[in-house]
Parts: C-alpha cells; sequence; structure tokens
C-alpha cells in the first residue's frame, strides 16, 4: 500500500495511516471466518458389514419388506399405509423372525425430506441390521 511521507516544509503529516488497521481488520476476518462450524446436515446410518467369507454358501433368501415414502407424506408397508408408531411395532415384529428378513427403504422421487428422515431414525432406533436402499437408479440424472 502507498505511504506519503508528509511535506518538505516540516509540518506534521495529517493523513491517518490505515495500512495497520486494514492487516488487523483482515486478520480478525479470517478469524471468524475459521470460527465457523461447517453446516452439516447428515443422518448417520450404520450400514450393515458383510460378514460372508467368500467359501460360504449365500443364505436362503429371507423375507422382505419394503418400506415405501410417498409424495402425499404417508409411510407404505409392503404397499399399506402405516404410522410412525406403527412403523416401528412392525419393525420389532420383524427383529423377532430366526432370520432377520431384509429391509428395504424407496422414497418416492419427491417425497419430503422431513419424512425421509423421521422414518430413517425410526428405522435406526429400532435395531435393524439388514436394512438397504432401493431404487436409487431412478436419480441416475439429476433434475429428472
Amino acid at each position: 500500500m502507498a505511504m506519503s511521507g508528509g511535506k518538505e516544509d516540516g509540518a506534521p503529516m495529517m493523513e491517518m495511516n490505515t495500512t495497520p488497521l486494514i492487516d488487523v481488520m483482515l486478520c480478525l476476518l479470517i478469524m471468524f471466518i475459521m470460527s465457523i462450524p461447517v453446516a452439516t446436515h447428515a443422518i448417520n446410518i450404520d450400514l450393515p458389514v458383510n460378514s460372508q467369507t467368500p467359501n460360504d454358501p449365500p443364505p436362503v433368501d429371507p423375507i422382505r419388506n419394503k418400506v415405501v415414502l410417498t409424495v402425499n407424506d404417508e409411510i407404505l408397508w409392503n404397499g399399506t399405509p402405516v404410522d410412525g408408531p406403527g412403523l416401528l411395532n412392525l419393525l420389532q415384529q420383524s427383529l423377532q423372525y430366526e432370520v432377520e428378513p431384509e429391509l428395504q427403504f424407496q422414497p418416492e422421487p419427491n417425497a419430503s425430506y422431513e419424512l425421509s428422515a423421521n422414518v430413517l431414525q425410526i428405522i435406526k432406533g429400532s435395531n435393524v441390521s439388514k436394512f438397504g436402499f432401493v431404487g436409487n437408479e431412478q436419480f441416475a440424472e439429476f433434475g429428472k
């Protein structure tokens, strides 16, 4: 930044030197930017890990249950409408089987994000371990 040295007649300089002020302001701005927490809107879901060894034969297909979320904020369990507590009850019943059934989750393209988040929280809280997302290929191209 440019700086003036005053006049040659010996008069004091009447202009304020703003260079240190600007430097301090830039340092404060950088410190404020660095201290802002990163906004994350994530739902952490523990997905199951593959516990089979390659030599084991694949297990018999268990019963598959499908949870579909509609545009009209409905939760469908195998095509039948249920509410949140009913879904939790069905999930707890499915855990009573000797072989836990697979749970498939498929929201419709314009289903509510809030409903999806709530249903995923219910599923996570029920301790279902065989869980999968299906129908993701319909979202392969954004904007369709």
